[in-house]
């Protein structure tokens, strides 16, 4: 079940406090567990709070404060992007988004309100938005004073825009259609739609919803009520200018719910308006705004206040042609006192929706992975929450301290530099990095307190190797087998190295001293590649240059224990140069019995191979070439069946779709180690860190 919908709309004014109130009273007969989410807000006037947001707050009594139902306000989100930091805006979005999420079991989100200028960027924003948030979409479009045509060009290219970004879409409404074609754009959209599984259903206009009170129209012009205080609730549909005569006025008055507008001097408009109000024969008057400032004449007024019937009278200072325009400017919301439209919008939606397929696509739809940012979003939470100690051997490496001063500002994990407390201050000083070194343990491992301890248990491991005690000595003056052997003793709970040194000058220590799991005979190597909608996970492109099919099916097995580890459901391709029974040759048979031994060893993983890449991530192609297969198609971790194959597959992907790769992560020992490349920026050194964090509480769990 999807436990979240993201409700995006093609224009302005589409009506969304109708959706959002349908769907949240539809779900509160399921759950109680709701919450309501808009990332975007527009900056209301000083001391105002979003009126949406309250209404949807005191109406369903939603268990949540106003500041958790926001992630910023549009001024926030045009200074971040000016500067070029939209990680940030999505960061905050995202944070405010899974502290509601983590508290229910649904969460309806609310897309901006194109109340701007840049409609192309906010649509565009949402978009980013909810494939982020990895929400499937329900789109909203605006039928109102449009043709069938200028109706359904704009959601045509929505969906078009959604289908390039992967974006998952539950379905499209189209609100406010005249009546007149209302069954020509239900038609229409069984025809360009019905083929999938999408919700599709249309709601007539409905002048009532889009009407203003009386008292609204009353603040908005700031106005003096003159009389019929107690008749503000009054509907106003309809706006006739009145400058000729009453008489010939009267001709133009056909409308219920009409508001008249005219100067105040004129005496006989208001007498004719009030008479005519009272007739049987004349439609009835919403009231009367009296412009230019005149106020009627003391008498007429008795004489109005006398009559129990008479409309609301509101008075402005404005000319009548300039208050014409601002009540044609005059845009109706939904508020908490207005019940009569709220349960009025319900029973719409109810009427005109089809809540039982709704219903129903809530249910069953599957969300389909984990966007990079959530991936990377959930990776630092879950490190926050376990508060692990990682040592960092190569801690005179300037982008080792910006790191490590990330992590301690951010309250990731505990840190132990390895090196020189004078050295390491000099770097501080030179690049102007803010760490507190107080925050920190730094350790100089020939000075450590520790240190005889750790070659005397070096040497007890590794005698039987003829390693002496003064070899033993000699080795853990090293940075890397000095922090190993922490990780080793529980002094620390993981370690990242490789900045500096090379992958061997990593992984040797930690052979020799944490060694493998039981149950597994190498240490094998993953990238988590953050692609624009998904993460997958490579293995190995970093460890073995040439594995037997029995390593490449442990291989195989650790990585899917590690997409476990990490949220990623596993689904194992096993890569070659053909798919199934199609190909012959020695390679091909390799990988046909790794993937033998894999599912021997696990019949639980879904688990294909051999499998060409293509067939692996295209749905088209694997039902071409491997129809029925359950993981051709949708692949979430890829084994390769040599480094060569592995190392320029991810260089290559990561390049050419500017995916982040994250890794090499290290798996099958022990107790976590991680290599970096000597290439490494800030950024890979923090999120290897986390990785290893959560890595540690995986293996400590497991122990």
């Amino acid at each position: 079940m999807t436990s979240s919908l993201y409700l995006s709309t093609t224009e302005p004014r589409s009506g969304k406090s109708l959706i959002v109130l349908g769907i949240l009273d539809l779900i509160l007969k399921k759950t109680t567990k709701i919450a309501y989410f808009r990332p975007i807000i527009q900056d209301p006037p000083p001391g105002q709070r979003d009126k949406n947001i309250d209404l949807v707050l005191q109406y369903f009594q939603l268990n949540q404060c106003y500041e958790e139902s926001f992630g910023l306000h549009h001024c926030e989100v045009a200074a971040l992007a000016a500067e070029d930091h939209t990680d940030a805006i999505f960061d905050r979005i995202i944070a405010k988004y899974k502290a509601l999420e983590a508290r229910g079991d649904f969460i309806l989100c609310e897309g901006s309100d194109y109340a701007g200028e840049e409609n192309a960027f906010e649509f565009n924003l949402n978009t980013a938005i909810a494939k982020a948030l990895n929400c499937p979409i329900l789109l909203l479009g605006n039928g109102e004073d449009n043709t069938l045509e200028d109706t359904l060009h704009p959601i045509d290219l929505a969906l078009k825009t959604y289908e390039e970004h992967a974006c998952q879409v539950m379905g499209v409404i189209i609100n406010k259609v005249q009546s007149d074609l209302v069954e020509s754009v239900k038609t229409t959209l069984q025809k360009h739609y019905g083929d999938r599984p999408y919700l599709l259903n249309v709601l007539p206009f409905d002048p009532i919803l889009s009407s203003p009170r009386l008292s609204e129209i009353a603040k908005k012009l700031d106005a003096e009520v003159l009389s019929g205080h107690d008749r503000l609730n009054n509907l106003v549909t309809h706006y006739l200018v009145v400058a000729m005569q009453i008489a010939h006025a009267l001709d133009w008055l056909k409308d219920d719910n009409t508001l008249l507008i005219t100067p105040g001097d004129r005496g006989d408009v208001i007498l004719g308006a009030i008479q005519a109000n009272q007739a049987i024969n004349f439609p009835s008057i919403a009231g009367i705004v009296l412009t230019t400032g005149f106020r009627p004449e003391a008498s007429l007024m008795r004489l109005i206040e006398g009559l129990p019937s008479a409309p609301p009278i509101l008075l402005v200072p404005t000319h009548t042609f300039d208050t014409a325009a601002r009540l044609g400017k005059i845009h109706t919301i939904l508020t908490i006192e207005d019940k009569e439209k709220l349960e009025r919008s319900i029973r719409l939606f109810e009427d005109c929706i089809d809540t039982a397929k709704l219903e129903n696509n809530i249910k069953t739809l599957q969300v389909q992975g984990i966007t990079p940012k959530l991936f990377i979003y959930n990776l630092v939470q879950t490190a926050k929450a376990q508060q692990r100690h990682i040592v960092l051997p190569e801690g005179h490496d300037p982008r080792i301290l910006r790191a490590s001063a990330s992590l301690i500002d951010q309250e990731i994990v505990k840190i132990t530099l390895l090196g020189q407390r004078s050295r390491i201050e000099q770097t501080l000083k030179k690049e102007n990095i803010a760490l507190d070194l107080d925050q920190v343990q730094v350790i100089n491992p020939i000075n450590s307190e520790h240190f005889e301890q750790y070659a005397q248990t070096f040497y007890e491991l590794r005698r039987s190797k003829g390693v002496t005690l003064d070899m033993a000595q000699d080795n853990l003056a090293d940075i890397a087998y000095f922090g190993t052997m922490m990780v080793y003793l529980g002094h620390a709970d993981g370690m990242v190295s490789g900045a500096i040194n090379t992958t061997q000058h990593t992984i040797r220590p930690a052979l020799q001293i944490i060694k493998t799991k039981p149950g597994f005979s190498l240490v094998s190597s993953v990238f988590f590649m953050c692609l624009s909608d998904r993460v997958l996970v490579y293995g190995d492109c970093a460890v073995n240059p040439l594995p037997t099919a029995e390593q490449l099916a442990e291989i195989a097995l650790t990585s899917a224990e590690t997409a476990q580890t990490f949220g990623i459901i596993p689904r194992v391709a096993m890569l070659s140069y053909s798919s199934g029974d199609s190909g012959k040759g020695e390679e091909v048979e390799k990988v046909r019995r790794a993937t033998q031994i894999a599912k021997e060893r696990a019949p639980h993983l879904a688990i294909e191979g051999p499998i060409q890449y293509d067939a692996a991530v295209d749905p088209s192609v694997a039902a071409q070439k491997m129809p029925g297969s359950q993981v051709a198609g949708q692949a979430t971790v890829f084994v390769f069946p040599d480094l060569n194959t592995g190392n320029n597959t991810y260089k290559a992907v990561q390049r050419e779709t500017k995916a982040i790769a994250m890794g090499p992560i290290l798996q099958g020992l022990k107790k976590p180690v991680n290599d970096l490349s000597r290439g490494c920026t800030v950024e890979d050194i923090i999120n290897t860190v986390v990785i290893t964090a959560i890595q540690a509480g995986r293996t400590e769990s497991v122990v």
